[in-house]
């Protein structure tokens, strides 16, 4: 959203919440995106329910830059609770545990016939053999990474996050949550019955016992006249832990980095920030705490546990609110160790509290590495930036090494999203320019690692041109 910030949505960052009965209109100011974004509430994790998509098709006179497909079609994943979602995340943070898993994964609203629930209401694809299909597929689940995948089928990736891809074909794809893909089906099979799947993918090593694992379905089912498989043919996927088949989409994806759809990537940055993401512990008393060796779980950027306001980052900085978050923000981790050690100190669990934000100036060319850690638990991270995409450079297992990996980077046709998954024990490097002015905001994609506080802030100062300033607020801003 090109300069307005006012309607980007989180609560206390850049707007205090939509009280009940009361209205806001949102305005949406797009910019280069083409593709596959959505949308969803940014309030307690109402989320879950709260949400869509944005489709955004090439201007009047312009072409896809693949095949122009039969059929489009949106395809939603999600989780389900047999209780009320911010209940569960109430009884999370009272026990200071992690908060009970969803019931059910869900594609487009169900969960599949493989479970004991949902048959009549299992969502039914038909396809006529030889066409070909665009699926926009969503990630909306708030916890959950996922493998999906199409029986006897090839998935061709040809855009991310609003960005179109080089095309890349896979018998798979990972997906964590806030990414989208846009991946085109080829109806080339003979006429039956297959199931579209999808199932999580988690490090944890307790997984199999916290967690459904029951895979989620759809079907697709070709036109025409035969007798159907049954049960439908399921597809080959990863097994639940397997973080190397994890990258295997992320590895491949390139821009398309052509005169129609050039590759803006800084080849040099004048601001260079390394932030390590943690799942953190608070003691608790008579260690009376349900996370683990009875602490309350945590999480960080930076060792800083980010504590919410009362009044919104935005309006604090436009109005010159003083006393709201601070801007120090530290550009590099207070400690330095082996970040993704299988055993590492108690002393690292512990992170301190803060509303700290970083201030950027208008122009500059950034460079964010997200390290991940083993501190508590080594598990990925999808970190989404709102009011800018940017390019994924490099990325790898182990401790980000400042001598060597940029020698690898892309700097020739990266991706070009908005959500990239920390691999478990690894780190993401990233880069854009930082010509959107205003309050934007960084966090974890997972939902509970958010409530605990893994988010932070920048601040885009404004250009010296009235193009390059925000622009002001809209009338019926919620009151704090």
């Amino acid at each position: 959203m090109p300069r307005y910030p006012w309607t980007d949505g989180p609560e206390y960052i850049t707007q205090c919440p939509i009280q009940p009965g009361s209205k806001f209109t949102q305005k949406i100011i797009l910019s280069t995106e083409e593709g596959t974004l959505w949308w969803h509430a940014h309030s307690d994790w109402t989320r879950a329910t709260v949400h869509g998509a944005i489709i955004i098709y090439p201007k009047n006179g312009t072409k896809y830059p693949f095949q122009k497909p039969d059929t489009e079609v949106p395809i939603i994943l999600g989780e389900w609770w047999k209780n009320d979602v911010n209940a569960v995340r109430d009884e999370g943070l009272a026990t200071g545990g992690d908060p009970d898993p969803s019931d059910a994964l869900l594609i487009n609203g169900q969960p599949g016939d493989l479970y004991p629930c949902s048959k009549s209401g299992t969502f039914k694809l038909t396809v006529d053999h030889g066409k070909t299909y665009l699926l926009r597929i969503i990630n909306a689940a708030l916890q959950e990474a996922l493998f999906f995948s199409i029986a006897k089928h090839k998935l061709t990736v040809v855009g991310t996050d609003g960005s179109y891809t080089k095309p890349l074909t896979r018998h798979y794809i990972t997906i964590f949550p806030g990414q989208t893909y846009d991946v085109l089906l080829e109806a080339n099979q003979r006429p039956d019955h297959y199931y579209m799947a999808a199932i999580t993918y988690s490090v944890a090593p307790n997984y199999q016992n916290f967690y459904d694992n029951t895979t989620t379905t759809a079907i697709v089912q070709y036109n025409g006249y035969y007798t159907p498989s049954s049960p439908p043919s399921l597809p080959h996927l990863p097994a639940y832990n397997d973080t190397n088949a994890s990258v295997q989409v992320m590895a491949g994806l390139r821009s398309l980095a052509d005169a129609e759809h050039p590759c803006n990537v800084p080849l040099s940055t004048s601001t260079n920030l390394i932030y390590t993401v943690s799942v953190n512990s608070y003691p608790c008393v008579n260690n009376s705490c349900a996370g683990v060796n009875g602490t309350r779980f945590s999480s960080s950027i930076n060792n800083i546990s980010f504590h919410t306001p009362t009044v919104d980052i935005l309006e604090a900085y436009y109005y010159n609110i003083s006393g709201v978050y601070g801007d120090k923000f530290p550009s590099v981790p207070p400690l330095v160790f082996n970040f993704t050690a299988d055993y590492l100190p108690l002393v690292y669990e512990l992170p301190s509290s803060a509303t700290e934000v970083r201030v950027l100036e208008y122009n500059s060319t950034v460079e964010i590495v997200l390290q991940g850690t083993t501190v508590v638990s080594g598990t990925h991270h999808p970190m989404h930036l709102h009011g800018y995409s940017f390019y994924v450079v490099g990325w790898g297992f182990g401790n980000f090494d400042g001598n060597r990996d940029p020698l690898r980077y892309n700097l020739v046709d990266p991706p070009f999203q908005n959500t990239i998954s920390v691999p478990s024990k690894g780190w993401v490097a990233i880069r854009f320019k930082a010509s959107n002015p205003g309050v934007w905001f960084m966090h974890c994609h997972v939902e509970r690692h958010l409530t605990w506080g893994m988010e932070t802030a920048f601040i885009v100062k404004n250009g010296e041109h009235p193009k390059a300033q925000m622009l002001p607020p809209p009338l019926d801003m919620p009151p704090c």
